[in-house]
This record gives C-alpha cells, structure tokens and sequence, in this order.
C-alpha cells in the first residue's frame, strides 16, 4: 500500500524547507501591509503550526533520553564501560571545541569582518550573568527527578537515567523484568518519533515561512564580512575538521557520513534547536549509522547540551570582529584565554537560555571588549543560529560514531548500507511486526 511514497523524507523536508523560504520573501516583498495576511497567515497559521511542531519535538526529548540511557545503561554488562565511554566522549568534545575557536580566531584575523564597521548606533546590551562551573555541575543532579522531567532539563535527566539504568543492571530478576518493560517503551517512542516525521515537512514550511516574513536582506548587506567569515568558518569546520577527524578515528568513507545525516541536518536548520533535533539526531545515530543504543544514548543528549562547536565559532569569530571594528588591539595572551574561555563555557553555560550571546558577553568580558558590539550582530543572528545548530548536531553524531566504533558497538553494514533506517523512518498502523 505504500504506492504513494515515492520521495525521501530528505528530498520532503527540503521541499518544505524551500517552498516555505519562498512564501516568506513573496509575501515580505507583496503583501508587507497587508493586515489580513499578517494576523491570519504570518502570525496566525505560520506561527501556530511552527510552534506546535516544534512543541512536538521537544515533547519527545526527555522520554526519549530517558527510556533510551535506561535501555543502553541497564545492557552494560561491565560498568566500567560507562566510565570509559564517558571519558571518550567528553574528550572529543571539548576537543572539538577548542579546536573550532582557535580556528575561528584564525579566520577573523586573516579576513579582517570588523574593518570598516559602523557601531554607533549599537545599543547597550544587557547579558544574563552566567553560573559557574561549579554550580553547573552541582546543578546536574537533580533534587526532584520528576521536576526536571517536567522542566526539560537534560543534564539532570541525563545524570537520573544513568543513575537508574545502573540500579536496574545492578537488581537481578526484578531488574531483567524492568529492562524488558523499557525496551519495550523505547520501540514505542521511536515509533512516535517516526509518526511525527510524517508532518515534518510541513512544520519546516510553517517555520521557513515566518522566518523570512521578517528577515530582512539589508541586516546581512549590512554585515556582510562578518555573515561570510563566520558562515564560511562554519562549513569548513563542519565538514574538514569533522571529515578528517571522522576518517582518522573510524576509517570510515566521511561522505558516507554527511549523506546519512541529512535528515538531522534539515531539522536542526530549520528548528535551530540542538534539544529539539535529539529524536532526529538519535534516530539517526542508531538506524541510518549503526550506533548502539547504549552509545547513542548517551553521546547524543550529553552532545546536544555541551556540545557548541558552532557557537564557538561565532565566540570567535564575534571576538575578532568586535575588536576590529572598535580599533582594539588583542595580544597572543587574550587570544588564549579567548579560546580557554569559550572552551569552559560550551559547558559552563549549557542549561542557560540564550547561550550564545551569554557566552559572547562572557567572551568579551574576559579580553575588556565592549557589550555594545553584540548588539549590532544580533540582527541576522537567527540565520546564522541555524547554520551553528547544524554544525552542533554534525559534531554531536560524529563523535558518536567514533566513540562507538572505539568500543566495538558499531554495526559497519548498517553504516555502509544507503538504505538504513528508510524502513524505520515509515509509520503503518499495522499491528504486524515488520
């Protein structure tokens, strides 16, 4: 009966994606005072579908890292795994890290964004101040694990999981019966995840759409310079860094890798949420590159909340920027600490809302950069947050497939199959096993 499905999920999603950028300009170019459009269409029906698609998203995050780390913690047969894997995989992303602010310090003293900018109109900004490392890390145990369910906070739920999964392993019959009960659950989840796949086109096209309503092209002329630094900055880290760090540590084909996550891609530049792209990004680890669940499940939550690679990006790229264009000679040293800085923050921040900019203000605090400079670049940040989150989610699988093949749990026939994971992408309200 599956006569009709003749399109990708891919080749939907981008569909979406491009017929929603498209509505956005045609309606910002012909129907900008139209007063019937914006209240029913933009506001209305763009709005109101996009939220509750990426509602929807998210509404999947914390059952779906918390019944998938039960799962994949619980079948460790050697608890020492865990720390093992957790090692690695910290490793590699703050690695990772480090790497992508010196190489964003690199390109915005070589191509010189801030040369000529303008910042007297930039007003003053306000940042929320940062907590710090050793409150971050107080802050991941939780005090109320159904609290930090309810809230959506994945460090705690994280870290309750973990906890949980170990207690089941560790608990004999009752902890095999609990297991069971669980691995049932996470079939369930993913079968959700796949359902909502099937709307997924239609999401992107409702946030595409109400994006570019209102995203004018005179913000990125404006800025010009910094726009392709950082986006450039961006791609080469996304795809040489990771490339070459993906083939030195799994000697696996990286094309086959960005083929494959395609799919997590689209989401994340559509919802420019790392959270929101956890169902896409872990269904994509798993099915479509072979990952064990008991390695998924940890790399791709933990990824999602320390992992910012394209937001030191735009630390450094920003940090370069506003130094050129307010005449501020940095040295070597405040370089460094650039770099030591944005590195500690990607996790020091992790649970704050709006973590970008607080994290620049951190940035630019440390080297005696003026705040009002951020003003100014926050007008085509959105854009550019939606390249960063893809970056993010990019490093996030990544390290996943290499801390997976690290520890044997990488299924490479699933990895070099093209067809993996079309199967469980499709929904059927069937009640046969397929």
């Amino acid at each position: 009966m599956n006569t009709k499905k003749t399109l990708s999920l891919t080749s939907r999603v981008i569909i979406g994606m491009v017929a929603g950028i498209l509505t956005g300009f045609i309606i910002r170019s012909l129907f900008a005072d139209n007063g019937f459009v914006d209240a029913y269409i933009v506001n209305g029906l763009f709005d109101v579908g996009g939220k509750i698609f990426i509602a929807s998203l998210k509404m999947l995050v914390v059952p779906l890292i918390f019944v998938s780390l039960v799962c994949g913690v619980s079948s460790l047969k050697d608890m020492s795994t865990l720390g093992r894997m957790g090692g690695k995989t910290l490793a590699f992303y703050i690695t990772t890290t480090a790497v992508a602010i010196t190489l964003a310090l690199t390109m915005g003293t070589l191509f010189h964004p801030g040369e000529g900018a303008d910042l007297t109109a930039a007003s003053n900004f306000q940042s929320a101040e940062a907590p710090s490392l050793g409150q971050v890390l107080i802050d991941m145990f939780p005090t109320n694990p159904i609290n930090a369910m309810a809230e959506g906070k994945t460090l705690q739920v994280l870290v309750f999981a973990i906890l949980f999964g170990v207690a089941v392993s560790a608990s004999g019959k009752a902890g095999e019966r609990i297991a069971g009960v669980f691995s049932d659950l996470n079939e369930v989840i993913m079968k959700l995840v796949a359902l909502l796949m099937l709307v997924a086109p239609y999401g992107v096209f409702f946030l595409m759409a109400k994006l570019f309503t209102s995203l004018g092209l005179d913000a990125i002329i404006n800025l010009a310079a910094y726009f392709l630094v950082l986006t450039a900055t961006l791609l080469i880290h996304g795809f040489v860094t990771y490339g070459v760090m993906f083939k030195i540590f799994t000697g696996l084909n990286p094309m086959t890798f960005f083929r494959k996550m395609e799919d997590a891609i689209m989401f994340a530049f559509s919802t420019a949420s790392s959270n929101a792209t956890i169902p896409v990004s872990m269904e994509t680890a798993k099915n479509r590159m072979g990952v064990d669940n008991k390695i998924a499940s940890f790399t791709i939550p933990l990824g999602a909340t320390v992992n910012m690679d394209g937001t030191a990006i735009m630390q450094g790229v920003a940090t370069a920027f506003i130094a050129q264009a307010f005449n501020i000679d940095l040295s070597m040293g405040d370089y460094l600490s650039v770099i030591l800085t944005a590195t500690l923050a990607s996790i020091g921040t992790a649970g704050v809302p709006g973590v970008g900019l607080v994290m620049l203000a951190m940035v630019l605090n440390q080297v005696g950069l003026p705040l009002e400079g951020i003003a100014l670049i926050m007008g085509v940040d959105r854009l550019l947050d939606m390249i960063r989150t893809a970056v993010n989610i990019t490093g996030d699988n990544c390290v996943s497939v290499i801390v997976a093949k690290s520890e044997g749990a990488l299924d490479e026939s699933r990895f070099l199959d093209p067809n993996a994971g079309e199967k469980e992408e499709e929904f059927t309200l069937s009640n046969q096993d397929a």
